[in-house]
Order: C-alpha cells, then structure tokens, then sequence
C-alpha cells in the first residue's frame, strides 16, 4: 500500500521481450517503442517486432493478469494485424476491468546497435501517448551491457518493463 494514498493499493509488474536481427537484406523496418529507427535491420517476429512495446505489454498484463502477448496477439497476427501498438492498447483495455491506472513506466533496452541516445525522446513521447501518461512518467535507458550477452554483441534487442499502477476507488 502506497503511504500516500490513504487507501489506494499501488501495484508494480515487470515485462520482458527480446527478438533477434532479420537476416542481412532484410526490408522489415526496426521499430522500437511505437517509432521507426532509420538504417537499422528490423527484428525477427510474426509482428512489427517492437521489443520495447512488447515488453510493457507484457508489464501491463502483470496487473490486470490477463495474457495479450501469445494467443490474442497470434490471432491478431493471423488477421493481418501486425501493430503491436494494437497489442498494447488491448493489455491497457484489460486495466479498465479491474479499474487500474498506469502511474509510471521504466524501460531498460539492452542492445549494441542502433546507438539510441537521440531517438530516446521520440519513444518517450510516442508511449506517454499510448499509455495516457506525461512524458515525465515514462523513464527510458539503454545499455550494451558491455557486450557480455548476445543483445550486446548485437544480434538482437531485449527491453525489460516496470509498469507501476494505482486501484481507483
């Protein structure tokens, strides 16, 4: 329980995705939290790949515990629906039940290529938008983690998510 809120319950989860490099030659675009990042190779997936929104994807499931990532979003792909914006709009659906309201969001990207730095205010601002929350609220880093895994020797990407959400009422 938040000290804070007399009687409001705080609750946090963790989400984690991580998707490999397209092969050389590749067209498929790297998009990354909702944003297309130029002159880098997409990532190997049934959908668009987004390893950022995957992952607070699967942070906002955390709360409401219920699953996008898997079934919903193999039958969204099935249906041509590669977005994974739309796969995070159905997690943050899921919070409505339960009434809870996403308070906070901490990424943490580990990957030796694209250098982020510049695109890191672009990502922010694109989920502060599909999460309703200030840009002040989302919290983006990333590392290479000195090249000690395969996301930082790079082939490939892997975010990991820290949703924090309040009950209303």
């Amino acid at each position: 329980m938040d000290a804070n809120s007399n009687n409001r319950v705080s609750v946090s989860a963790i989400g984690q995705d991580s998707h490999r490099f397209e092969p050389d030659g590749s067209s498929k675009p790297l998009i990354l939290g909702g944003v297309t990042i130029p002159n880098c190779a997409g990532l190997e997936g049934n959908s668009d790949a987004d390893v950022i929104l995957h992952a607070v994807t699967n942070a906002v499931s955390g709360i409401s515990g219920q699953n996008i990532l898997g079934k919903i979003s193999d039958d969204l792909c099935r249906s041509g629906q590669t977005d994974s914006r739309v796969y995070l709009e159905k997690a943050v659906e899921t919070l409505s039940v339960g009434v809870w309201k996403l308070t906070h969001v901490s990424i943490s990207v580990e990957a030796k290529r694209p250098h982020l730095a510049d695109h890191i205010p672009a990502i922010k601002k694109s989920i502060a938008s599909m999460l309703s929350l200030q840009e002040s609220s989302v919290g983006l880093t990333a590392t290479t983690g000195e090249g000690l895994t395969a996301f930082g020797r790079g082939e490939g990407i892997q975010a990991l998510a820290v949703v924090s959400a309040c009950r209303l009422g």
